[in-house]
């Protein structure tokens, strides 16, 4: 059986199925159809520990984000230990993942976004030209544009104006909010 299981297509097949199954949400690429489609030749019972060894591996590179000395390390590791992998599966791994790591982490990134995220911000600088109070009149105005959205939908969009007042406590919050960054990441 592992001279079976040893393909390079046949596996690269399968880790392309697992990813569109486990990143891209493709519900339509099952074990079965993965077993006939790549190993029809293997037995179920055979297949079934192969492909949760793959899929085991699959994950914990995606998961971890590995940079390519990190997968050479995990992946050396993998077949050093008992009931890993060899030497081909590792190469296959490593073709697969150097081609598809961008995809897969757009992939997570775009799954673990609960809500909208910022898409774009634009702003200008504009002279009132009406009031209701004629002091008002050819006073600044700042004009903030947030464009918001899910990836894969229509976005929304906000329009700010802000008077002189306004920008100058929004640049005091924001330069809190800097500071406690900064605060955070040199405890870290």
């Amino acid at each position: 059986m592992a001279g079976e299981l040893e393909g390079c297509k046949p596996l690269s097949g399968l880790l392309s199925g697992l990813a569109q199954g486990a990143f891209h949400g493709h519900a339509g690429v099952t074990e079965e159809l993965l077993h006939s489609q790549l190993y029809p030749e293997v037995p179920l019972e055979e297949f079934r520990p192969f492909l949760a060894k793959m899929r085991g591996i699959l994950k914990s590179v995606a998961s971890a984000d590995m940079d390519f000395n990190q997968l050479e390390a995990f992946l050396t590791a993998q077949t050093k230990k008992q009931g890993g992998i060899t030497c081909e599966q590792a190469a296959v791994i490593s073709k697969f993942w150097k081609s598809h790591k961008s995809r897969i982490r757009e992939s997570l990134l775009n799954q673990s976004r609960w809500d909208n995220g910022l898409r774009g911000l634009s702003w200008r600088v504009d002279g009132k030209s009406q009031s209701r109070h004629s002091a008002q009149i050819h006073t600044p105005a700042a004009i903030v544009e947030l464009e918001f959205g899910k990836s894969g939908q229509e976005s929304e969009f906000l329009c700010l104006e802000f008077d002189e007042v306004k920008v100058k406590q929004v640049l005091t919050r924001l330069s809190e909010v800097e500071d406690s960054i900064g605060t955070l990441m040199q405890a870290a």
